[in-house]
Parts: C-alpha cells; structure tokens; sequence
C-alpha cells in the first residue's frame, strides 16, 4: 500500500489499488451490483422506519408483529416497538418445518479430535430439554444466568435455551480469572452458573469448576450451579447448590413451547473492557439484536444451504455471540464449532480442519493470521482448501500484508475477503464489504453496511477532510445497538453518546479515502501523541510488519520528557531469523519510508512471542509497562503463556 503526505499536518491518506472480487462470487451473490448496494443503502438512511420495517419482516419470524419500528430517545433506543417473539424459535423451531429439519446445525470438533454432528432436530430437542432444566431448577424470565463453558455444542444450547425461557445469559470467556467471574455476578447479580469440570487446550484438560467454585465463594445469592461432564477430571460438587448436566438432562421433557417476548426483552449481557478498567455489561435485546445479525450474516457472509460456515471466534465473545450462534442459526446455516487452539498438535490445524469438513466460509482474527504467517506458508500448502468460498476478518484492523497473505496463500485469489469493522457496543457488522460486488482495499473495512451512517469528524464532531485522520462516530440509531450499560445508564451516555453530540462515539479513530472507504485506525488511546504529531499505534505496526523479515509487532507509548510519549515496539521476525542493532536501524528506517520519521520508533525489542490472552489479543497493557520500566501490575490471569512475560522481563532488565 502506497502512503502520502496530505498537508502540512502530517497526515497520512492510504492509497491503494483496488482489488476486484472474483467473478464467480459476483455471479451468485445476494446483493447483485454496486449500485443495487448504493440503492439499498440510500433508502436505508433516507427511509430508515420503512427500510428496517422491511427487513424485520423478511428476515424474522415474529409471534406478533409489531406496530412501530423505532422509537429513539437519545441515547435510549426501542425498536420494532409492540412485536413479540423468540430468539431460540428463529433459531430453531423455523427451520423444523422445512427441508432444514434433518440438516446438520453444528458440527463441532473438540481439541482431542472427537466430533459431533448435531441436526437442527436434534438441537431443537437438546435445547428444550435444557430449557426445562433451567425452569426446574428455579429459573425464571429475566433471570441473569452466567455461561462459563469451553467452546462446545453446550454452550450454544445453553444460550438459546435462555433465549427460549426469557433469561437473560452473560457469557464468561473460558480463560477469564475467577475474579473476573465474581465480578460479572456481582455486577449483573446473577443467580445461577453454568460451567464445565474443564476444557481441552494444549493437549492437556484444564478446570473450569474450581474457577467457578473460588469467584462464587461466599456469594450467597447463587441458588444453582449446573456443570457438564467434558474432561472427566475429579470435580468437587458442593451438595444442594451443584448439578451434574446429564443428571439433569435425563429426565428432562422434549416439549418446551418458546416464551413470547417482547421486542425489547433482554436477551443477553455482555462484557467488555473499559478504559477505567471497570468491564462495561451490555445490554442486547431481542428483536434488533436478531434483525442485525440475521441480515449481515446471510449478506456479508453470502450465506447459502450447503454452506460450512467458521466464525473461530469462542462463544464468549460478541463475534462468537452473532455469528457462531444466534446469526448462524436464525439463517438455518451450519456453524462449525471447535475447542482448542490453532496451532496443536501441529501449527496446520486449522487448515487440517478446514480440508477434513470441507468448511467454505472463514472468519478469523488478524492476530490468528499473523500468526499463520510467522509459522510459515508450508503448512498451509499442504492441505487442499478448495472448499474455502468466503474469507473474513475481524477484531482489529488487518494490516496490509496480513490482508494480500489471508488472500493469496490462504484463500488462493479465488476467495474475497469480509474485513468486518464492529464493536460488542454494536452487535453486529457495521462497516464490511459485501460478497461480488465491493471492491477491496486491503487493510480497508471499506464501506457502511444497509442502514449504518458512519462519520468521520474533528473534536467538535465536524466532518474531516477525505484523508485526514478524525473520530469515527455513527449518525443515526441502528436495530442491533447496546440498549444501555447494564445497572449503569450515566456511564453508558458518558461513554458513547457524549463525547460528540447527537452520535455515537466508537472510540475509534479512522480515515476516509478518496473512494469513500473507511480505514480504521485503532482506538483513539491507542492514538499517541508525540512532539504534537497523532501516531496510530496500529498504523506503525502495519508499517512493520510489512517488512519481509516481520512476523508480528506490537507499538506503546513510554513517557519521554521532551516529545510527551516515545514510541516503544516489540517486534517478533519470521521464522529462523534473530535481530540485531543493524536490523533495529533497517526497521526504523522501513517505519520512516512507510509513514514518516516522526514514527520512527525510538526502543525496538526482539522477542520471541508477545503476551497474548487466551483469546488472542496482545496485552498491550503489559508492554507498555515493561517498556517504561515500571512493574507489571494489574490482572494477568487471561496470559496465555507466563514464559513470555518473563523472558521479556529479562531482555529488558
């Protein structure tokens, strides 16, 4: 990707030349042309009420329709006012009326190798049955359940089973601490747990229960903790408060008509991080939250019957939530599920999995796909991925070469890349390209999805100059949005609604090129500011790892006593390959051509592997600590590896 110097400012505009999507997706996409998208597009903003109407209609089965569309008391939204319906029966009961009934709903493969195939007959009966465990031990609408399960067909089945009974669920990530877990039933005052003895991850069975046993300890409040039989390890039940799962089940009835909800009934609370450090509940309700990621999944995704479909996201993340779930399901599709890791036994097995089911549709993170790149082309060359139809990407910004890698290596040119750019605050898709008919810019989320209204624009919330680096906010209301911040409404208006007024505040600062495509550029305190110079942290990064020698990079700021920050990398080179001072010179150097000097980073660390959580994600947080010489503090239960915190800390020392 080209850079230039738009002004005297210094900012950067992304240049590039766009990539035409193969004609066989174009042929047999849902959305036709450019401008049928254009079309689409303008009538949604121009006609919100009337377009959303439409869409709720086509794309969801309502109990009783609704006599409103939308009711919008800044910042409160209330959409499809009047309609009742049920998540889980979209999910499920639908399908079972059609030529659906006997096809495959999930397939799942657990990290051992075992694997499952589950009808959505078969789910349907599996989540009433579990539907009726819940309401037998004590279970009621609007109850807060926390889900603390690995990747397994049960915890779908669990989630849509509180769908079905009108409990609200909170997903806890598996790798999440057991003081994570109190918080989160503190927070939204649960009542009752749902867990596992453990997982698989490594090769090796790890424990969930005694998590669960530690964060609950001496909370009261809980009534039931259900836990399913998955590694078989020796699990402490505490008596009258746990469950065994198949215990449960066994006698559980089959026949569990679906509630009927209201548009707005809360169907889940998830949690995120916030920048006081306080994780923000979001609240997702039922009808909006279906209407988003029922329609982006089947038009971002081109979603068709014989479809395989693998978000590899866990289901404790909003990307697991919208379409590993609820998105998946509701468009009768088949979702993949699988419980490990990427790289076990061998760095190829993802690709493993993908040649053996056949999978056609893939959506993974960039930190996944770094990752593939440093372990080398050669263990994806030895797999056939000819199924693979439709690639995407999500999570953070992809670089650049990340992006032509995903694309040629991977996806062999035949296959566009979805590089989706949403938030957990959003609930589903909201700047994407669209299957046959975008063109791609790589590193670019490229264009606003139907009915998405998304800006660019300066502190005062006025539009920026194509090119120049500015807030990225959304204009008008849209289904899927956050309702509030659970037991917290002044935070959720502070947070997102009053920063520039009369939008949405992502947090995210991004740019819009000549063509109208969006480049993220990260969030905004990922945004350093160094002798009055805005540098995005994501952008050096990019800049670095699209030198032939890097693997992966991570950019912090440091305090420096005459620019304000310094700008501190840690970069880790392609296999086979160990840095030097020639080196630290040759990628400074690189980062000035590819953005300027005033990027050039001033500490370049070697390392082997970066402090990644269980999920992925670089702990950006701890690096900056390390670089500025400071201990580490704060909460590092989700490392995934220790080893690599401490080998840092003895390159530094």
């Amino acid at each position: 990707m080209a850079k230039k110097k738009s002004s005297a400012k210094g900012h950067i505009v992304p240049t590039t030349t766009l990539i035409k999507q193969p004609a066989h997706i174009a042929a047999h996409a849902r959305i036709k042309s450019l401008a049928e998208y254009k079309k689409l597009h303008e009538e949604s903003l121009r006609s919100p009420a009337t377009f959303w109407a439409r869409m709720a209609k086509e794309n969801i089965s309502w109990i009783k329709p609704f006599k409103k569309t939308l009711v919008w008391r800044e910042p409160h939204a209330q959409w499809f006012v009047g309609g009742r319906l049920n998540v889980s029966a979209n999910c499920l009961d639908r399908h079972l009326s059609t030529e659906r009934r006997h096809k495959a709903a999930i397939i799942a493969e657990g990290e051992p190798g075992d694997i499952r195939v589950i009808t959505y007959q078969q789910l349907h009966t599996e989540v009433c049955r579990f539907a009726n465990v819940l309401k037998k031990n004590g279970v009621k609408s609007r109850d807060r359940v926390i889900i603390y399960l690995p990747n397994v067909p049960e915890a779908a089945i669990a989630m849509l089973a509180c769908a079905r009974i009108g409990a609200v669920h909170s997903v806890v990530f598996g790798g999440f601490s057991a003081a994570a877990v109190r918080d989160r039933v503190q927070d939204c005052g649960a009542n009752f747990v749902i867990t596992a003895d453990g997982g698989f991850r490594r090769g090796q069975p790890f424990a969930l229960k005694p998590v669960v046993d530690e964060g609950i300890s001496g909370l009261e409040q809980i009534r039931r903790v259900i836990v399913l039989r998955r590694t078989g390890q020796t699990t402490h039940m505490q008596p009258e408060r746990d469950v065994w799962w198949h215990e449960e089940m066994a006698g559980a009835s089959a026949e569990c008509p679906p509630a009927s909800l209201d548009a707005e009934h809360p169907l889940f609370i998830l949690y995120t991080s916030g920048s006081t450090g306080k994780p923000k509940g979001l609240l997702h309700t039922t009808g909006g939250y279906l209407l988003g990621a029922t329609l982006t999944c089947k038009l971002v995704f081109d979603l068709k019957e014989t479809d395989l479909f693998w978000c590899t996201a866990d289901v404790g993340w909003i990307t697991g939530h919208s379409y590993t779930v609820y998105g998946a399901l509701s468009n009768g599709a088949t979702t993949f599920m699988y419980e490990g890791v990427p790289n076990h036994p061998q760095p190829d097995r993802f690709w493993d999995i993908i040649e053996r089911h056949r999978v056609t549709i893939f959506y993974t993170a960039p930190t996944a796909i770094r990752s593939f790149i440093r372990a080398g082309d050669q263990w994806v060359k030895k797999h056939d991925l000819s199924s693979l139809r439709i690639l995407g990407s999500v999570g953070e910004p992809i670089n650049p070469e990340a992006w032509r890698w995903y694309y040629e290596v991977v996806g062999g040119k035949r296959c566009p890349i979805m590089d989706t750019w949403w938030q957990t605050e959003t609930g589903a898709h909201m700047i994407t390209p669209l299957p046959g008919i975008t063109p791609m810019a790589p590193g670019s989320a490229t264009l606003p999805f139907l009915g998405v209204d998304p800006a660019v624009v300066d502190a005062k919330g006025q539009p920026v100059k194509r090119g120049e680096q500015g807030l990225l906010v959304i204009r008008k209301p849209w289904p899927s949005m956050a309702r509030t911040i659970y037991g917290d409404a002044a935070r959720y208006k502070k947070t997102y609604w009053s920063e520039i007024k009369g939008c949405y505040f992502t947090g995210d600062g991004a740019r819009q090129d000549a063509h109208g495509n969006f480049w993220i550029i990260g969030r905004v305190d990922d945004v350093l500011n160094i002798s009055g110079h805005r540098i995005g942290t994501a952008e050096v990064e990019s800049a670095l790892v699209s030198h032939a020698k890097v693997a992966e990079a991570a950019a912090v700021g440091i305090p420096h006593e005459i620019k304000g920050q310094a700008l501190a990398v840690f970069v880790t080179l392609k296999q086979g390959l160990t840095g030097d001072d020639a080196l630290r010179e040759e990628l400074r150097q690189h980062v000035a051509r590819e953005i300027g000097a005033i990027a050039k980073p001033d500490k370049i660390t070697f390392t082997e592997a970066l402090p990644k959580t269980r999920s992925g994600k670089i702990m950006r947080r701890l690096l900056k600590e390390i670089a500025s010489g400071n201990e580490v503090k704060g909460d590092v239960t989700t490392l995934d590896d220790f080893n690599v915190l401490s080998k840092l800390k003895a390159i530094e020392d």
